[in-house]
Parts: C-alpha cells; structure tokens; sequence
C-alpha cells in the first residue's frame, strides 16, 4: 500500500496539486477517477518502483478516490463530499477485473487531510473563490494566516487583520500552536500599518491569556523586539519568559542564539547550539530546517543568522557581503606617507604638552606609560596611483557626499541604498576595497541603511571593513614610526575616521581593551584630536584603575573644554594620593566648569532640558551628561564626593 511518507514529497505535492486542479474544472467523480487512473502514475513515477501493471492502475484508483473524498468543491459548498464504495461483489472500478472487496476494497482506502487540501486550494483559488470559501466558514481557522499573508505581500495589510483579528478576539487558552503562524502575520501586519500601541496590547494579552504555545511565541516576539532595540536585560528576561512558557519549543533555541549573537557572545551561542541540538535531536526534530541552522551555529553563530534571515533581507546587503568576502582576500596596498611643506602645516595646538617636560610620567626603563606621541612630522595618506584612478571613477558613482567635518552619517544620503550602479561596480571591481575612500564611503552607507541595527551588519560587513581600513593604515604608519596625518588634510580624514568607527564597532561589541588601543592610535595619529577621542579615553583609563595614564592624558590638554579632562584629572589625582595638586585641579575645573559639582555631589538632581543641538559648554546639559556617564565611578572613590562637595560649598 502507498504512504504518504514514503513518497517523495515534491512528487506527491505535485500529483495532489494536479488532482485538485481537476477536481475543481468539474463535480462529476467519473472524469476525475478515470484521469487519475491515467494519469497519477506517470506523475508519481510509479512505473520505476516495480510494481506490475495492475498493482499500479490499482494504486492509482485508490489514490484518485482518497484525493477526491478529502477535497472541498465549490460546487458542494467547499465541503467534501465523500464517495461510497462499491459493493463488495460488483467489478472493481480499477478496472483489474476482480471483484470489488477482493481488489481495491480488500485494504481500505488511504486517508489523505482535508487541511492538507486547503492548504494547496487556497493558493489555487481565483481572488472571488477566496471569497466564497471565507463565506462557506469551511476553511481551516488556522489556515488563515496563508490568506493574510498573501495580502501582506500584496500590499494590503488592512485586509490582513480584518481577517486574522476575529480569530484571536475570543478565549485564547484554546488556541494551540496552529495559531502561531497567524499570530505572526498579524503582529507583521500592525508593524505594516504603524499600530505599535495595538501590537503592544495584543501581545501583553497573548502573554498573560494565551495557550503556552502562543505565549511562548508572543514571549519570543518581545524578546526580538528588545534586540532590536538593543535592550538586552529586557529581552534576556522575555526569552527566560518564553523558556518557562514552553521549553522544548525550536522557536527558543533560535531566539537565544539570535540574543547572544547580537550581544557579541559567540562562544556562549556555540555551546547553546550544541545543547539545543543535542535536546532538540532527543525530541525528534532530527529533520527539521532549523536543525541546519543550528549545526551552523556551532561553527560561526554570526553568518548562521546571516543564512537565516536571508530571505528577509536587502539584497543589495547580501551583495555587498559578498564583495566584502572577497575583499577580505586581498593583500593589503601600499600607501605612501607624503610629509606637509612647511607652508602647509598648521601652528601646534598651544593646548598640546610634551611627555620631555613631566619626567614623572616616564617608568623606570624612561618610557612614557602612555604612548600617545606629540612629536614627528605631519604628514598627506596617499594611496597608490591605481587606487587613486579608481576613486576618481568612484566618485562620479557613488551617490553621496562626505560626512560633514566629524559627523558619521553621510551627507546627501537620501536615495544611496536605492541605486544599485554603486554596488555593481564593487561586484565588478574587488580592487576597490584597497581605497580607504570607498571604505569610508561604505562604512557611512551600512550606518545609514535601514536595517543597522541588526547586529551581522557590524559583523559580517562594519567590521570586516574596518579591519581592513586598520590594516592598511597599520602597514602605512607603523606604531614606532615619526609621522602622523592630522584631521587639517582632507586626505586623511577617511583613515582616521574609519579608526574612529573601529573604536565605536569594539565597543559595542565588548573588546573594551581592544577599543582603548583603537583610540590610542587615533591620538597618536591626530594629535590634535578633532574626534574627542581623549574624552572616551580618559573614561575608559579611569574606569580600568589606570590612573597614571590618566593624569598623563590630562597633561597633554591642559585647559581643556571638555568636562571629561578636567575633572577625570581631579579624580585621577586624588586615587594616586596627591591631595594638594586634586585641590588646586578641583579649583581649577570648577573655575572653568562650575556646574559639574553639584550634579556629581547630589544623590538625585532632575534632568534638564538637554539642548538638541549639541552640549553647551559649562551648562547644564553638559554636567547631566557628565553625570550619567560616570558617576557610578565617582562614588566608588570613598569620601571624595564629600570632599569635593566641602571644597566647592
């Protein structure tokens, strides 16, 4: 007898899909069974399974009646209408020539899902038959998500939820995990039409109402969206919901590893792929796709979700990762360091100071415990003349302008991810990836591209880029060499902000140390620190314990605007036990910046009104900022909030 299971799949999805259609073009069973009897072992390739001639016009009758009883018709009002059998004496209809009972009566018929049916009808159906089955109520209520999800891709997410919200307005503990798909369609549909506070509600009542299958996938959906916006306490603590609500759900395996990826911890992904896999194989869900994804995270957790969501994503994404694998092949040119006439080079900053005039700041071997050098000769980044050639083409393609001064988005940037010319050119072009004029270029794109949040953006594209960009400035400019390249340059403004995005890309990604190192760089190479880097810099040296590399920092701005150093020296000072030199740099902040004080002293102080446009020097914005960002470190000093609250009472 045929199982459905052991049949091959897309054979047999074919012969139902070709049956029905038959059906369908007429009421009359006759017609129908005799096609089938012609017809089905052709499509099933039965001739090669070798069965005989009559074991084979036998199957195909049986076949054709199980098909024909399990489909709804329009014409019985979408309601199967299931034939008698034969009597048991009379010639069996396969036409063998043997009775009834001792032919195709003599096993029973096979049974074939009347869902099983709806599901390919309903993607059969002309537009007005769509309608005429919603009317007859005989469609399968979880079948609806198929329908709201074809109006969602034809741009009709209003219909979609008028279709889907019915199914879900009345008590939800009955509603299994069949439902889930149409939950997913209508969550994707009020995302379409922009009613967020509707979404909100239906998934806080799925999550406190629903079956636990559902609230498992309303759990998970808060999760994503937590990811999304980079909330990772709320979304580990709607995952932990989604885990309680229905353990052994797949949906749980995928979202953790999702959640740790996007949190940069891979090798924490790698051993929750390998329980997941190991559990989910034990629950029989050996052949399952998700299974795949799976065993791919155990390698690389990062490109397995890359593989996951490509079906969702922009394909010009997808491009450019391939450009971007091929460029990471490459060998790395070789860029020239042009040294500026003296005619070009600006007056040093008068803020800048020498490590030559605070010998204290040198260890016992007499090296600077901060190598940040002030001295060498500034100098133009020139790339080779053939990467040069290429920029110039570049330009004309590219549909953006530069960043403005230190800015990070790219000016002009409306319309850059909808033209297509640009990426051709880098499919066709892999050399372009040794211009850091088109790293920069692409590095701005990726921050304006719509989907930026997602983390295997900044792992699989931000990243690779600007490990390269590292990589050629590196070879340029080696970290004992005499030269640096100053922001003055237009030239050399694509190198240093790339370093710039490489420190921000290891911050979010937890290489606290490896940023530090980023901005090190970043000074030493601009001196004159147009990005603020000294100000992150100065944050991270106290926030790690490392005081001296502090106050040596500080030493080098003197007067500075920034709230970071002047005070960061105040408190660096004050750790290392100089209590005189932290009471005339106290006086010396505060105569600058007086505002500082009361906002780092009080234990509540209200936020106030925070100017869009920037920081206010000296006001009050400036010192919540300063605030929030490092207090927590104040107050682990013992006693020196009191102090400074004493000496600027």
């Amino acid at each position: 007898m045929f199982h459905q299971e052991t049949a091959d799949a897309e054979r047999f999805e074919q012969f139902i899909l070709h049956a029905v259609r038959q059906i369908l073009a007429s009421p009359d069973p006759e017609p129908f069974l005799e096609w089938a009897r012609e017809s089905i072992p052709e499509i099933l390739d039965l001739p090669a399974s070798g069965l005989e001639r009559r074991e084979i016009r036998r199957l195909a009758n049986l076949l054709g009646t199980a098909v024909w009883n399990a489909t709804p018709h329009p014409a019985h009002g979408f309601r199967p209408k299931p034939l008698d059998p034969p009597p048991p004496f009379v010639p069996c209809p396969c036409g063998s020539g043997e009775r009834y009972r001792d032919c195709c009566g003599l096993d029973g018929l096979p049974e074939l899902s009347t869902a099983l049916i709806w599901e390919l009808l309903l993607d059969d159906l002309p537009e007005r038959g769509l309608k005429d089955a919603l009317a007859s109520g005989q469609v399968p209520r979880p079948l609806f998500a198929k329908l709201a999800d074809r109006w969602l891709d034809e741009d009709r997410p209003g219909r979609a939820v008028g279709l889907l919200e019915p199914l879900f307005a009345g008590p939800l503990e009955d509603l299994d995990g069949d439902y889930e798909p149409a939950f997913d369609v209508l969550c994707d549909a009020y995302d379409r039409l922009d009613h967020w506070r509707k979404k909100l509600a239906f998934l806080e009542r799925l999550c406190e109402e629903g079956s636990r299958a559902l609230k498992a996938a309303a759990w998970q959906r808060r999760s994503t969206m937590y990811i999304d916006e980079g909330d990772f306490p709320q979304a580990e603590a709607a995952f932990s919901a989604a885990l309680r609500s229905e353990p052994d759900n797949p949906g749980n395996a995928l979202l953790e590893i999702t959640l740790l990826a996007a949190q940069h911890k891979d090798h924490i992904a790698r051993e929750r792929a390998r329980f997941w896999l190991a559990r989910l194989r034990r629950l029989g869900f050996e052949g399952e796709a998700f299974m795949g994804l799976l065993a791919d995270a155990v390698r690389d957790p990062q490109e397995a979700l890359v593989t996951s969501q490509s079906d969702s994503l922009d394909p010009v994404l997808l491009l450019l990762h391939d450009w971007v694998d091929q460029a990471a092949a490459r060998p790395l040119p070789d860029y020239v360091l042009a040294p500026l006439k003296e005619s070009e080079r600006r007056p040093p900053d008068a803020q800048l100071g020498l490590f030559d005039d605070h010998p204290e700041l040198l260890d016992a071997r007499g090296e600077a415990r901060l190598r940040l050098s002030l001295h060498g000769v500034p100098a133009e980044l020139r790339a080779p003349l053939t990467v040069r050639r290429l920029e110039s083409v570049w330009r004309r393609i590219f549909p953006a302008t530069k960043p403005l001064s230190t800015q990070l988005t790219l000016g002009e940037e409306d319309g850059v991810w909808l033209a297509a010319e640009w990426v051709e050119y880098l499919l066709a072009h892999p050399e372009a990836a040794d211009s850091l004029d088109v790293l920069d270029d692409l590095a701005s794109a990726l921050y304006a591209h719509p989907e930026s949040a997602l983390p295997w953006i900044a792992h699989a594209l931000m990243r690779p880029l600007l490990e390269r960009a590292w990589g050629i400035v590196g070879r340029a400019l080696p970290k004992d060499g005499s030269h640096h390249v100053p922001w003055s340059r237009d030239a050399n403004r694509p190198a240093l902000r790339l370093l710039f995005r490489r420190y921000l890309c290891q911050l979010d990604e937890g290489e606290p140390g490896g940023a530090v190192y980023t901005l090190e760089t970043l000074l030493r190479l601009n001196p004159q620190d147009n990005h603020g880097a000294r100000a992150e810099l100065m944050n991270h040296y106290l926030r790690s314990g490392e005081d001296e590399k502090a106050l040596a920092l500080a030493s080098r701005f003197p007067d500075d605007v920034l709230v970071d150093l002047a005070y960061g020296e105040v408190l660096a000072l004050y750790r290392l036990g100089e209590q005189e030199r932290a009471r005339s740099a106290l006086r010396t902040a505060v105569t600058r910046l007086p505002r500082i004080p009361p906002y780092l002293t009080r234990k509540r102080i209200k936020q106030p009104r925070l100017n869009p446009l920037g920081v206010d020097p000296g006001g009050d914005g400036q010192a919540w900022l300063y605030r929030e960002a490092m207090r927590d470190v104040w107050e682990a000093e013992p006693g020196i909030l009191r102090w400074m609250k004493r000496l600027t009472a």
